[in-house]
C-alpha cells in the first residue's frame, strides 16, 4: 500500500478523501491550517493509527517542503486552496496566494524530494461561461473570475513540471460538488448544502431566475474516489479530467427534492437572476473512465437523500 500526503485533510473533500484512502488501506498523512477545514471532519480518521495530521499552512515558506521531505510519500493529493469564486472576488490577493504560489511550493516539494504523482484539485471554473455543452477537456479555457483564471494558471505550470521533471500530474476539474460535510454557514457553500440547512430550519429558499438552471451536481464520495484513483492507479498518465457525472440537474429538480422530504416547508420563492450566473454547465467524464477508471455512482437523488437523513 502506498503513503499518501493530503493538503487540505480536514475540508469537506479532503476529509472524505482521506477516509477513502485509509478504508483502502493506505497510510496518511495531513496538512490543514483549519482556515475552513474542521478538526471534527478528521473524527474517524484520526482514530486511525495509520494518519497523521500536522496543523499548519501549506503556502507558509519551507513548510510543503519541510514535510515532504520528512515524509517521503509515494503521492500528494493538493486539496488545500481558497474555495470560493466570490472570495477569490473580494480578497484576489489571497486567492493568488493560495491557489497559485501553494501550487507552486507543493510541485517544487514533490520535485525537490522525488515524488512520483501529484493530484490537484482543479475546477469546471476554468471553463467560465463557455457556450458548449456538455462541457470537454478541450473546451478553451476562459475562466470569468480570479479563483477560474488561479486554477488554470497552476494547470498549467503543474503541466509543465510534468512535463520538464518527469512526474505524473492529474489535475481533477471538479464540477458541483456536494454531499456531507459542505458547511452551510458559509456564504460561500454551494447551493445543495444551504438549501438543505434551510429547510431543516423550516425555511423556504429562494431561486435566482425560473429554476430551470442547470448544474452537473456530483457527490463527495465520488469526489474522493477520483482522487483515490488519481493518487493510487498504477499506470495512468499525466493529464486533466473532468470529475463529473456527465447529468444535468435543474435547481427546480433539487427543489422538488427536499420538499418531497419536507412537505410542511414553504414553496420556494423566486427573484431576478443575478449578473453572471451561469445559465448551464454540464461535464463530460469520458477521459476520467478512459485514464481514470472512474464513473460517478452516486445519483443526485440518492445523495440528497444521504444529507436529508442525517442527524
Amino acid at each position: 500500500m502506498s503513503h499518501i500526503l493530503v493538503t487540505g485533510a480536514a475540508g469537506f473533500i479532503g476529509s472524505h478523501t482521506v477516509e477513502q484512502l485509509l478504508a483502502a488501506g493506505h497510510r496518511v498523512t495531513g496538512i490543514d491550517s483549519f482556515r475552513t477545514g474542521h478538526r471534527a471532519n478528521l473524527a474517524n480518521a484520526l482514530r486511525e493509527p495509520a494518519f497523521a495530521l500536522h496543523e499548519t499552512d501549506v503556502a507558509a515558506a519551507g513548510t510543503v517542503d519541510a514535510l515532504v521531505a520528512a515524509a517521503r510519500p509515494d503521492a500528494v493529493i493538493h486539496l488545500a486552496a481558497l474555495v470560493s469564486v466570490q472570495e477569490s472576488m473580494l480578497h484576489p490577493d489571497l486567492n493568488y496566494t493560495l491557489n497559485v504560489h501553494a501550487v507552486q511550493l507543493v510541485a517544487e516539494a514533490a520535485r525537490r524530494h522525488g515524488v512520483p504523482r501529484l493530484v490537484f484539485a482543479s475546477s469546471a471554473a476554468i471553463y467560465g461561461d463557455s457556450p458548449v455543452l456538455p462541457l470537454h477537456e478541450g473546451v478553451p479555457a476562459q475562466p470569468i473570475s480570479p479563483y477560474g483564471a488561479a486554477k488554470a494558471a497552476s494547470e498549467v505550470l503543474l503541466l509543465g513540471y510534468a512535463r520538464s521533471f518527469g512526474l505524473t500530474v492529474r489535475c481533477q476539474r471538479y464540477f458541483n460538488v456536494f454531499g456531507p460535510r459542505q458547511d452551510p454557514a458559509s456564504p460561500y457553500s454551494g447551493v445543495i448544502s444551504i438549501f438543505n440547512r434551510r429547510y431543516r430550519e423550516g425555511r423556504g429558499v429562494t431561486i435566482y431566475g425560473d429554476g430551470g438552471q442547470t448544474r452537473d451536481f456530483v457527490s463527495v464520495h465520488d469526489v474522493a474516489r477520483a482522487n483515490v484513483l488519481a493518487a493510487t492507479r498504477a499506470g495512468i498518465p499525466s493529464g486533466v479530467a473532468n470529475i463529473c457525472t456527465g447529468r444535468a440537474t435543474s435547481l427546480r429538480e433539487v427543489v422538488a427534492e427536499f420538499a418531497r422530504h419536507f412537505p410542511a416547508v414553504p414553496k420556494a420563492e423566486f427573484a431576478a437572476a443575478r449578473p453572471g450566473d451561469i445559465v448551464h454547465s454540464r461535464g463530460t467524464a469520458i477521459l476520467a473512465e478512459r485514464e481514470l477508471g472512474f464513473q460517478a455512482q452516486v445519483p443526485v437523488a440518492d445523495g440528497l437523500a444521504e444529507l436529508i437523513r442525517l442527524p
